[in-house]
């Protein structure tokens, strides 16, 4: 701060402001004139004209008033006149000369300046110097910074993402593990029943004798009749419905609600007479119990028919395989043997179609069960390929399917085998023995033979199928892939322990 300023005395707080403008002097005209006497020797003018003396020609930028050593330029507004005290005399430098009061500036500069009044003065805040003016204290606390403003909008937005994460995670745990429940007891997702008027096509249905509501239920389902497997049995459960099913082979309709399943099976009209119906995929084991059980023979009877392949031309150990699955109908004389000529002569219908040599016909048929037991239908022809080129390398064929069959857990209802079936020295186990079955495994259809005939091109040697529900199923040609598709073959058993990979 300049020592003029620092220096200028103290006015009275209580003196009249009015007293200050009555002894101002009139204001003058007066011309400029230039001082042209010598500096006292010593004094700062002295030095600023030996300065400017020896400075270069280049003339220094100007610098801020506040850093010069002489007073700031003086304002439109005449200053008040310093007091002349001991105080003020003391610590000025030797007087020099000031040049006249400018001219005024304008016409309200002539104009005598009106003094305030006491009340005005009073009301006026009280300021300071320009250290209060920057560093003095101030009453209003400090509005917080944007910086800190964002930092806890972020710290907020991250909470709250948290929590709608966490309740999004929760809610698919939930519906993984219980939406179907949640889903029955809201009403919610995919009716279990077709709607009314639906109904179309044709479809057979086989009753065995002793069947109940669950076995007719499933059966009604496998048969495309009802929308699911549980369907029909629910709505006698629900319905309080007390019903005997016969034995027999029944017509019926695709795509049927429960309720008029329930009706074709009571109507004596939807029951075929002297029909069986063989499904694909079955075994002596259970063809010959529907046989008996749709045409009126006892077990025993039927058993007898089928002891004797040589009596239907057939050179292998037993007829597995060689009863075609289809839907079958019988004069009222037909005998046990005519019904077991009548599905071997199929089969041979089947083989000639695909275009099998008579020679090859129960490797081929051998093959083609396997096949059937194995794969879907879409798969067919991959399955195929996968069993030719591990033939082809005399590498086992290690198939599930075979090893449940001779150890007699093929029907159990299950797909993994257990390490008791896998370990059974059985000639049908193809875990314990390279090469084919010494038979067929199962009754294979017209599509399982055809691709028995007619593999896919392809390297695989390895296929699981990693979704039961769909059929979804992995073919690789190296082991390592095919440990992949086991993980997710396992992942799909963990999530559905009731799916059917074991018991």
């Amino acid at each position: 701060m300049p020592e003029r300023e620092s220096a200028s005395p103290q006015h009275d707080p209580d003196a009249r402001l009015g007293d200050l403008f009555e002894n101002l002097p009139d204001p003058t005209r007066q011309i400029p004139t230039v001082d042209t006497t010598p500096p006292a020797p010593g004094s700062r003018r002295a030095a600023r004209e030996a300065a400017q003396t020896s400075a270069p020609a280049s003339a220094p930028a100007p610098l801020n008033p506040a850093e010069q050593d002489v007073p700031a330029p003086r304002s439109a507004t005449p200053p008040v006149p310093a007091q002349n005290t001991p105080a003020a005399s003391a610590a000025e430098e030797p007087a020099v000369p000031a040049p006249a009061p400018a001219a005024p500036v304008s016409a309200q500069a002539e104009t005598p300046a009106v003094a305030p009044s006491a009340e005005e003065t009073a009301q006026r805040p009280k300021s300071g110097g320009l250290e209060d003016l920057f560093h003095g204290d101030h009453d209003e606390p400090a509005a917080p910074t944007k910086k800190k403003r964002r930092t806890g909008c972020l710290v907020a937005l991250i909470i709250v993402l948290a929590l709608l994460g966490g309740l999004a995670a929760g809610g698919v745990w939930v519906m993984n593990t219980y939406g179907d429940k949640i889903n029955d007891a809201m009403g919610w997702g995919e009716p279990k029943d077709w709607d009314p008027g639906m109904a179309t096509g044709e479809a057979t249905v086989t009753i065995r004798e002793g069947d109940t509501g669950k076995p007719v239920s499933r059966a009604l389902f496998e048969a495309g009749v009802t929308k699911t497997a549980d369907v029909f049995y629910d709505y006698l459960v629900k319905e309080n419905v007390a019903v005997t099913f016969y034995p027999g082979v029944y017509k019926l309709q695709k795509k049927m609600t429960a309720a008029d399943a329930l009706a074709a099976l009571k109507n004596p009209d939807s029951k075929l007479q002297n029909t069986v119906a063989v499904p694909e995929g079955g075994t002596l084991t259970t063809i010959v119990p529907i046989i008996a059980d749709s045409l009126g023979f006892s077990e025993e009877e039927v058993q007898a028919a089928v002891a004797d392949p040589a009596a239907y031309g057939v050179g292998a150990q037993n007829l597995e395989g060689w009863l075609f699955p289809a839907v079958y109908t019988f004069d009222p004389g037909a005998t046990p043997t005519d019904i077991v000529a009548r599905m071997v002569d199929r089969t041979r219908e089947s083989l000639t179609k695909a275009g099998v040599p008579d020679a090859d016909a129960e490797r081929i048929l051998t093959i083609a069960s396997i096949i059937q037991r194995e794969g879907r239908t879409d798969d067919f022809p991959k399955v195929s390929r996968v069993i030719q080129n591990r033939l082809d390398i005399d590498m086992k064929l290690q198939m599930d399917s075979t090893a449940q069959y001779g150890y007699g857990s093929l029907h159990e209802g299950v797909v993994s085998s257990s390490a008791e079936a896998l370990a059974d020295p059985n000639p049908w186990n193809t875990y314990v023995n390279t090469g084919l079955p010494v038979t067929p495994i199962a009754s294979p259809s017209d599509a399982a033979i055809d691709a028995a005939m007619h593999p896919a091109d392809g390297p695989w040697l390895y296929f699981v199928t990693v979704n039961l529900a769909t059929g979804e199923t992995v073919f690789s040609e190296t082991y390592e892939q095919h440990q992949q598709a086991i993980k997710q073959w396992d992942a799909w058993c963990k999530a559905n322990p009731d799916g059917g990979c074991s018991k």
